[in-house]
């Protein structure tokens, strides 16, 4: 089975012209004067800041706006084969275009892989051998055959995303849109995805790919960038054009080339994070042989044991359903261990409330939908401080200070579940900060966000660590940014089937190549560049503290 007839009429597959766009909730336009073309067989690469307007420009070319967005100003020209997207229903768009979303959790609907894959097909009222055929052969297609059966809800982030895409490829359209499809993948699932999306543009597909990590997509060989910012664009063209005035400081770029950028701009740079103290303190969270499975026969956590102590900034790291994340909802108490026992500061959880664990532990979740329900970003904030009984005095503080570290000055009064992915990842981890937990743990914290507004993040956490005592006791974050641990962490835990495969300091884990290809790690030109100076420098910096050693 193929990809079936790609539409043959003559006319470009997309065309965009002056296109410009204001939300009704907004008074600044989200896009100004944006156009270009892609023709079949074209990748091209979306790039720019968190909130620069790229997810609203897909939202124009799906068709959602202005069909789901209604109220707004739209203007200019949008073409989809010739064919003005307004006056085509849905159902024929999505023949033509297939979105992938940044967060799958929006966009799965099926209770099982096979019903989610199948979904589209169903709408379209498509015969039901014909349904099945496409799904046994696009789940063929991207290696999903073994998740035919398995239940979406227990999928790992990076599953729910390759599962989304196998949805929307079932479609069989000829455009595809996708939204930072390697947010939530690890590394070599990343280098998978991006093989299979050049192949896909290779076999006549045009897709559009929006994504920050501009050193992770070089290896797809993009045709072409489109450069986004504050709605503008900037640059449309081929790749060694855009990479002569791509600014390090909003898309992630290989390290030599921050190097060279750093070197001219000559900024200065926060301090880096303190290394781990001795293994003397008081721990605060203890993993005693613990084991879990979401069902009996599929065991998750398997004997884990770890402790978090005062001063530890912990990065974990491993591949998709390694179980990071349900150790980390285990230490929060939203699970209970099957076997063995999680301690947060001396007390069992299966004793504690999750109300009583959030006073020591913080947690962002993967998914800012999981988080997100009040009408303003203000009133996001302050709802953990006031369900923790602090004074107003207190909760009105802390929500000030919490919007200045995540930039999200100006966004107020705004509904959370309004904004970008990228800002309404910042507003939960704002609304974590609010609470002050002594340890704050993120999943994913730099998904959707650009370089700089993650670097200042970061900074302004670290910086609040040194300042007051109170906060922050420890940090850890799940990621599969291989960069933020070499950067940010003082310890790195490795994870791979449910166990703990390594955990130490970031310059003894991350060098030992043959452990990071079992953890499905692949090694950045920031982690190489850090290993070929570590004689000299003694730890791991961040690539722009680099450029004075080199």
């Amino acid at each position: 089975m193929g990809w079936g007839e790609v539409n043959r009429n003559g006319h470009l597959p997309l065309q965009v012209e002056d296109l410009r766009f204001r939300y009704r909730t907004r008074q600044e336009m989200a896009l100004r004067g944006i156009s270009f073309q892609a023709e079949r067989g074209e990748l091209i690469l979306v790039a720019g800041a968190s909130g620069c307007g790229k997810t609203t420009l897909m939202r124009c070319i799906n068709g959602l706006i202005p069909r789901s967005y209604r109220g707004g100003e739209l203007a200019g020209t949008i073409r989809l084969f010739g064919k003005d997207p307004a006056s085509l229903p849905l159902a024929q768009i999505s023949q033509m275009v297939g979105t992938v979303l940044q967060d799958p959790e929006k966009q799965i609907v099926g209770s099982y892989v096979l019903n989610e894959v199948a979904f589209g097909l169903e709408n379209l009222g498509l015969p039901r051998q014909e349904i099945l055929e496409r799904v046994e052969w696009v789940l063929d297609y991207l290696g999903l055959s073994h998740l035919r059966d398995r239940e979406t809800f227990n999928l790992s982030g990076g599953e729910k995303q390759k599962v989304a895409l196998a949805g929307v490829l079932a479609m069989q359209p000829d455009i595809l849109l996708l939204d930072e499809p390697l947010a939530s993948l690890d590394p070599v699932s990343s280098q998978e995805a991006l093989a299979l999306i050049r192949r896909l543009a290779d076999e006549g597909k045009t897709v559009l790919l929006i994504e920050h990590r501009v050193e992770d997509l070089l290896k797809a060989r993009p045709d072409k960038a489109l450069f986004l910012s504050e709605g503008e664009q900037r640059y449309f063209g081929d790749m060694p054009g855009f990479l002569d005035i791509a600014d390090y400081r909003e898309v992630k770029l290989p390290a030599p080339m921050v190097l060279e950028q750093a070197r001219e701009r000559q900024e200065d740079l926060p301090p880096l994070p303190p290394p781990a103290p001795d293994d003397g303190r008081p721990p605060l969270v203890e993993f005693d042989h613990v084991s879990f499975g979401y069902e009996p026969e599929q065991p998750v956590l398997h004997d884990v044991s770890l402790t978090i102590r005062q001063g530890d900034i912990i990065a974990l790291l491993g591949p998709n359903g390694a179980g990071k994340t349900t150790l980390v909802k285990q230490a929060i108490g939203l699970l209970k261990p099957q076997e063995g026992t999680v301690r947060v500061q001396g007390q069992d959880t299966r004793r504690m409330s999750t109300a009583q664990v959030a006073r020591t532990l913080g947690y962002v979740f993967q998914s800012p939908t999981h988080m997100l329900f009040a009408p303003t970003v203000r009133e996001e904030l302050a709802f953990g401080p006031r369900n923790l009984r602090f004074d107003e005095q207190t909760v009105r503080a802390n929500v000030e200070r919490a919007m200045d570290i995540l930039n999200l000055r100006g966004l107020e009064e705004y509904p959370p579940l309004a904004l970008s992915f990228g800002q309404q990842k910042r507003v939960t981890i704002a609304a974590v900060l609010a609470m002050q937990s002594r340890i704050l743990a993120m999943d994913e914290p730099t998904a959707g966000q650009d370089y700089r507004n993650y670097t200042n993040f970061m900074n302004s956490i670290l910086a609040l660590r040194t300042e007051r005592e109170d906060l922050f006791s420890a940090i850890l974050f799940i990621t599969h940014d291989l960069d933020l641990a070499v950067g940010y962490a003082n310890r790195v835990i490795l994870m791979a089937e449910g166990r703990i495969a390594a955990d130490g300091p970031p310059e003894q884990v991350l060098a030992d190549r043959a452990l990071l290809q079992r953890c499905r790690i692949v090694p950045t030109s920031l982690l190489d560049l850090n290993l070929k100076l570590l004689p000299r420098a003694g730890r791991f910096h961040r690539a722009e503290a680099l450029a004075s050693l080199v």
